[in-house]
């Protein structure tokens, strides 16, 4: 599943806040610019994301669904986030649906308030409606690169 994203989030606001977050520093909430080369030409796409911080990992979670940076974060396996001047590099695996509700009710606590739309329910949702939700919504677990 794929919620493609209006003209106005397309062509103004991830724009913006890819400028805000890569050239100024500022993380808007904690935001960062995910940075992954595309399956096709090799070059990079960058589009705003919301990490998760959760239990000492930290997750990627797709809130529009198998979007573009989902389908090339898949075949590269690895990726870069940056924040200002701050650039962390990793690989990443896919988590399994079934393992999915406790990641994505703690998503929708911390980035529920811009992301319910997408998501359909809220982080009070019971176990049931988020394993229901899970599959139209990948996650990744990111592991950090050492420099080298």
């Amino acid at each position: 599943m794929y919620q493609r994203p209006g003209v106005i989030v397309c062509k103004i606001a991830n724009p913006a806040i890819r400028v805000i977050i890569s050239r100024l520093g500022i993380t808007p909430q904690g935001a960062h610019v995910l940075s992954v080369p595309r399956r096709r030409s090799g070059g990079m796409q960058t589009v705003p994301v919301n990490p998760l911080d959760l239990d000492g990992a930290r997750y990627l979670v797709a809130p529009r669904g198998t979007t573009d940076w989902v389908r090339n974060l898949r075949a590269a396996g690895e990726a870069e986030m940056r924040a200002g001047r701050r650039r962390d590099r990793f690989t990443a695996t896919e988590i399994a649906d079934d393992a999915k509700q406790p990641i994505l009710r703690a998503y929708l606590q911390r980035w529920g308030a811009m992301t319910r739309s997408q998501f359909g329910v809220g982080a009070d949702a019971d176990d049931a409606a988020l394993a229901r939700i899970a599959p139209d919504h990948p996650v990744f677990l990111l592991h950090p690169r050492t420099p080298g």
